[in-house]
């Protein structure tokens, strides 16, 4: 069954990528933070805030000079809650949240009622920047390791610079869709400990099932403007480099999510309550709908295949975990902002939010 899977996923992607959506209004002009608040503190490698933008009262965007990713300046977006301040004594637990692949950080933004959400609540919640299908993972680069590296970007320097400039506290949950999920289950097995919860909507949660690094990788070859040139960068070889492989797999790396809290949802890629169907799109999009349909399908049938194997696993592990496995739904947003509201409440229970 999953080879049949896979052989239609590299058919799909054959077919031209559907246009992007667009990002969010551009952000307004820099301002930087009042003289009376103190300087920002580097973070530990030297990472340190290059620049602030305040979008609203309670929204700061960040602009990251890293030298953990030489491919771009990471940004971030920063909700605040009402009577946050960066000179307060007290520190404010925190909702680190990513993107898709070929999403931006503001991507959550654009696409989900979060924003609203997230200034309701009594937490900061970050939406962090991951690059472009940059693989929530330090690049194997033929085993020399090196630049990018997402994963000490995200579980290290990100980390300390909110703690140290923004009170952001060690209360801390992460969630992601599609490879943003899977970069925060993955975040989460292979640092126990470092969040309380982790949430994850359609996502790759068996990265090393037959035929899925094959697929993964035709991916990247497959954009129209790879920002991946050479995909065995991300973890190397497959068969060779196996071991990297197991060491970055949900699914292998289990054991890791041992007391931290967990919420995993998936659809099962047939046509579902809130899918438009072919004809429709067809109409709106010409023939890029027939892409967007077969490629929302098959998706997240990958996706329900290894949701279930990892389930399956946290099972044979005695590992708890809340589940929405709502069945018809193709791998799109209006599921993804449904969904996050399920986990959310969840989520503020296990750090205090």
């Amino acid at each position: 069954m999953r080879r049949a899977l896979v052989s239609l996923t590299l058919t799909v992607l054959l077919v031209p990528a559907a246009p992007a959506l667009a990002d969010p209004s551009p952000d307004p002009s820099p301002t930087e933070p009042a003289p009376t608040e103190p300087a920002y503190v580097p973070a530990d490698d030297g990472g340190s805030i290059a620049e602030s933008k305040q979008v609203d009262a309670q929204t700061i965007d960040l602009t990251i000079d890293t030298p953990l990713v030489d491919t771009s300046k990471p940004r971030i977006r920063l909700y605040t809650p009402a009577g946050w301040s960066r000179t307060s004594t007290a520190t404010w637990p925190i909702v680190y949240v990513y993107g898709g692949g070929p999403g931006s950080y503001t991507e959550w933004a654009g696409h989900s009622d979060l924003p609203a959400t997230a200034k309701r609540s009594r937490a900061l919640v970050a939406l962090v920047d991951g690059g472009k299908a940059q693989g929530f993972t330090d690049w194997y680069n033929g085993g020399r390791g090196g630049n990018p590296r997402w994963e000490t970007f995200h579980t290290q320097e990100v980390l300390q610079l909110l703690e140290r400039n923004f009170r952001a506290s060690t209360n801390r949950a992460v969630m992601g869709i599609s490879s943003g999920g899977q970069g925060a289950l993955t975040y989460a097995s292979r640092h126990p400990g470092l969040f309380k919860f982790a949430a994850c909507f359609s996502s790759l949660l068996h990265i090393t099932a037959p035929g899925l690094p094959e697929a993964m990788m035709f991916t990247d070859y497959a954009r129209p403007e790879p920002t991946v040139p050479d995909p065995l960068a991300k973890w190397g070889d497959p068969a060779a480099d196996r071991r990297n492989w197991l060491d970055h797999d949900p699914y292998e790396q289990a054991e890791g999510l041992r007391g931290t809290r967990l919420f995993v949802s998936a659809g099962d890629g047939t046509q579902g309550p809130l899918d438009e169907d072919l004809a429709t799109l067809i109409a709106k999009n010409g023939l890029n709908g027939l892409q967007i349909y077969t490629e929302g399908a098959v998706s997240e049938t990958l996706v329900a295949s290894t949701t279930a194997d990892f389930l399956d696993r946290l099972g044979q592990l005695g590992i708890p975990v809340t589940t929405d496995l709502y069945g018809p739904g193709f791998h799109q947003w209006k599921y993804w902002d449904r969904e996050y509201k399920k986990a959310w409440p969840l989520i503020m229970d296990a750090i205090g939010g």
